[in-house]
């Protein structure tokens, strides 16, 4: 059992670390690309400052339907945000394209008129934050890396159950903790990050790989339903409970929607968010008011669906009601949505975000420290577990812990600083901002093993820690702009951004100066230092 949580933990470590750090960052996706679109950042703020003017809805809905009607009359769904009141008020129309493909385009509130894309000003192109969560998910291979991080889930249950029979006094040691021992202190640091998170980890794997269970085990769904995108959305809409009807060619103007919208508040007790129609001008319309969750219903449900009503486009009549919270479908659809919140932690508000992060930070601490207490127990006793080449294999596993673990921090960073140096007219820039995330991250890869070991470490940690306390200088150099001047207009979340960064680069900071004087971070070998 040692020998099975060694080598599945060692071997399935690094890729562990790398999911579980971007899945932390991943937490505070929206935040990142908040940082990462500074342009927006005035447009933002005046629309705070006008969120107490009135808004004319009953008009923004007749001209986003007009528009609806001119340019995209073929489409099965029309869907309508007539408010944006977490970004700049605006109008946006959403409908599916020819290929079945989500499209949108932002309106124009007092004319209906499509905007252009630098409606707001010249923006730089970016995915911000959902670089980070599409990396937790899928490796940016999906398909294949869907299965990579599954096989590798499944791989870290394995090493948790074995590690917590392997270690009998594992509870028992998380509260000893012995600094400057070697191996011992590693062992205990392993130890505690595991013990301290072991529900968290359990929490996020086992949900995690429920979620993505119809990708992995396609195979009741296909026998069921066949194959192909049409197949996948029958699937969601009988297991979401939703019944929609195939349009009768009977032609059917769309109705004035506030009355609509009105009553729907009314009755799930929430402000409407969105406005769904299906089989728009058709006989079969039906039109969905959906609304918005506030910060109390967040905090007290796991499930963070919204009220929703539906109702006839021809009689107006209600077809089905949902509650704060609630989902159509029964057990199986709410449990689906429990684990899906569970996991996307949907719930509990900022204080949850950042417990999520803080134990997922812890998460891939353990991974590291599992990856470095490999190499501290191999270096007071190699072994000949690889014969003549055991010394060959040993130097490739130093080589991975730091490209692993520093170096992916470091690309980390530097997927941000290549947000700020990029030019913004620099074509295709949003896919050269996630090249230099791997560009960065390979080039930590053969300085690793370009470099002894413990010089990669202290080097690596090093220019993590410069990276990470120059962002706010980097900001200002680039913008003009910096936390206290975030702070000073309520800007929180780009502060967060840089000041999280700068409390990252202290600790790699602390780490590079330990490294200095630690011996025990190699194995013995015979070239100088």
């Amino acid at each position: 059992m040692a020998w099975l949580h060694t080598w599945v933990g060692l071997w399935f470590s690094w890729l562990l670390f790398a999911v579980f750090l971007t899945g932390s960052l991943a937490v505070f996706s929206e935040a990142i690309t908040h940082w990462m679109t500074p342009e927006h950042h005035a447009a933002e703020a005046q629309a705070a400052q006008q969120t107490s003017a009135p808004v004319n809805r009953e008009r923004r809905l007749e001209l986003a339907v007009q528009y609806m009607t001119r340019h995209h009359p073929g489409a099965g769904m029309w869907e309508i945000w007539p408010v944006d009141r977490f970004h700049d008020n605006g109008l946006v129309a959403y409908w599916f394209d020819k290929n079945g493909e989500y499209a949108d385009a932002e309106l124009d509130p007092d004319t209906g008129e499509e905007l252009a894309e630098d409606a707001h000003g010249a923006a730089r192109a970016t995915i911000g934050g959902t670089h980070f969560v599409d990396f937790h998910y899928t490796l940016h291979t999906d398909p294949v890396g869907l299965w990579i991080v599954a096989f590798a889930a499944m791989a870290m249950l394995v090493a948790m159950v074995s590690g917590v029979v392997t270690h009998k006094r594992i509870f028992k040691d998380f509260f000893t903790f012995r600094a400057r021992k070697g191996q011992r202190s590693w062992l205990d640091a392993h130890n505690a990050t595991a013990v301290l998170t072991l529900p968290f980890q359990f929490m996020i794997v086992y949900t995690g790989i429920v979620i993505s269970s119809v990708s992995l085990m396609p195979a009741p769904m296909v026998a069921a339903y066949g194959s192909g995108m049409q197949a996948s959305r029958q699937y969601l809409t009988e297991l979401l409970g939703e019944d929609k009807p195939a349009p009768t060619g009977t032609p059917l103007a769309v109705p004035a929607l506030e009355p609509l919208v009105a009553r729907a508040e009314q009755m799930i007790g929430q402000s409407a968010r969105a406005i769904v129609i299906n089989n728009p001008e058709d006989g079969a319309m039906r039109i969905g008011v959906y609304g918005w969750n506030e910060d109390a219903t967040t905090y007290r449900s796991i499930s963070s669906t919204t009220g929703m009503v539906e109702f006839s486009g021809a009689t107006g009549d209600v077809l089905r009601m949902r509650t704060p919270g609630s989902v159509h479908g029964g057990n199986a659809s709410l449990t689906r949505q429990v684990m899906s919140d569970l996991h996307m932690v949907k719930f509990g508000g900022l204080a949850m975000k950042w417990l999520y992060f803080l134990c997922g930070l812890a998460g891939a601490a353990m991974m590291g420290t599992g990856a470095v207490l490999f190499i501290v127990k191999r270096r007071t006793k190699m072994g000949n577990e690889f014969g003549a080449a055991t010394a060959r294999v040993y130097r490739l596993i130093e080589g991975l812990n730091v490209a692993a673990l520093a170096g992916l921090a470091i690309a980390c960073i530097a997927y941000l600083w290549a947000n700020r140096l990029l030019p913004v007219s620099l074509p295709q820039r949003a896919g050269w901002e996630v090249r230099v995330f791997f560009i960065v991250w390979a080039l930590t890869l053969a300085h690793a093993w370009l470099c002894t070991p413990r010089r990669a470490w202290i080097g690596q940690l090093g220019l993590l820690a410069a990276l990470c306390l120059l962002l706010p200088v980097l900001s200002l150099v680039t913008l003009g702009d910096h936390p206290l001047a975030q702070i000073g207009r309520g800007d929180w979340e780009s502060a967060g951004v840089e000041l999280t960064a700068m409390a990252t680069g202290l600790a790699a900071a602390w780490a590079a100066i330990r490294s200095v004087s630690y011996t025990h971070l190699t194995l013995p070998t015979n070239r100088e230092v």
